[in-house]
């Protein structure tokens, strides 16, 4: 089977992280209500229009409960599915499944309402270049998973961590007392082909900015008309960037400034659960004969 997100160290640590949260002392309902011989078909299913990311996630949850569960992906993670579409079904013994359900749908209702989230707001700017890209307003831990998800709904990923590149913001330029300061000292510090974005609250800075040598300008906060001013005054020597309270309602505006990419922290920070439910169903064939069919 080929490689998926779940296969990263980061991720297979985070599940096991979770599943010790949630039974730290084993499941005491099921194992007092079930014997441990039943076995089940269970469903995966939409209840709402959406993106999905995150089987590849949920099928290794419930793995890691039971190696013996057979799991089948009947979509696939960026799939647009409708409500009340069966988008996996996993067949195996009962107490398995009770025990790995709700992390399973944890994970995948979370990550397929990033992935939905983020295609509606690539879908709004999809007449005009600009791109929509995360920030590192993410759930401490599920960074790398949220920003997975944000690409399965057509958007970008911007940096994953403060490792990966400059971004000098207002506090590092009242730190050092201007943004020339700032740009100076980042470029003797860091390797040639490393980028240098410059977050900019006023024109004033973007051209400071840009005389410093900016690689990307970052226009936080700024009203739409003073963000098109900022792009003809960069045209074209610099990225721009817009960010800072970007929602539906705004983002059109901000796209037809022409700025190349649009930052979000909304798509993680804010994005509303898909509803997706796991239901015992009635398996035919039997769930034994079923189970031997999608391992």
């Amino acid at each position: 089977m080929p490689l998926t997100i779940a296969d990263h160290p980061q991720v297979r640590q985070l599940i096991d992280i979770a599943l010790a949260e949630d039974m730290p002392y084993g499941d005491i309902t099921t194992d007092a209500v079930l014997k441990g011989t039943e076995f089940a078909e269970a469903v995966f299913r939409v209840k709402a229009d959406g993106v999905l990311a995150g089987l590849p996630v949920a099928r290794a949850v419930l793995h890691r409960v039971d190696p013996g569960l057979g799991f089948e992906e009947m979509r696939e993670d960026g799939d647009h599915v409708e409500e009340g579409m069966a988008v996996a079904q996993v067949a195996g013994s009962a107490v398995s499944i009770l025990k790995a359900e709700r992390l399973a749908l944890n994970f995948l209702q979370h990550l397929s309402g990033v992935a939905t989230e983020t295609w509606e707001m690539v879908r709004l700017v999809c007449r005009t270049h600009a791109r929509i890209v995360d920030t590192r307003k993410t759930i401490p831990g599920l960074r790398l998973l949220e920003k997975y998800a944000v690409r399965m709904g057509c958007g970008a990923n911007h940096r994953f961590g403060l490792s990966d590149g400059v971004l000098i913001k207002d506090n590092h330029i009242e730190a050092v007392g201007s943004i020339k300061n700032a740009v100076a000292r980042a470029r003797e510090a860091v390797p040639h082909l490393t980028k240098i974005e410059v977050e900019c609250a006023s024109l004033e800075q973007v051209r400071e900015a840009l005389d410093a040598g900016a690689d990307a300008i970052l226009l936080d906060n700024m009203e739409p008309g003073a963000m098109a001013r900022a792009v003809e005054i960069v045209d074209g020597r610099a990225l721009t960037e817009a960010s800072g309270n970007i929602t539906r309602r705004t983002i059109v505006a901000v796209a037809e400034t022409g700025v190349d990419l649009i930052s979000s922290g909304a798509i993680t920070h804010s994005a509303r659960a898909l509803d997706i439910s796991l239901k015992f169903e009635d398996p035919d064939p039997p769930a034994e004969r079923r189970l031997q069919r999608i391992r």
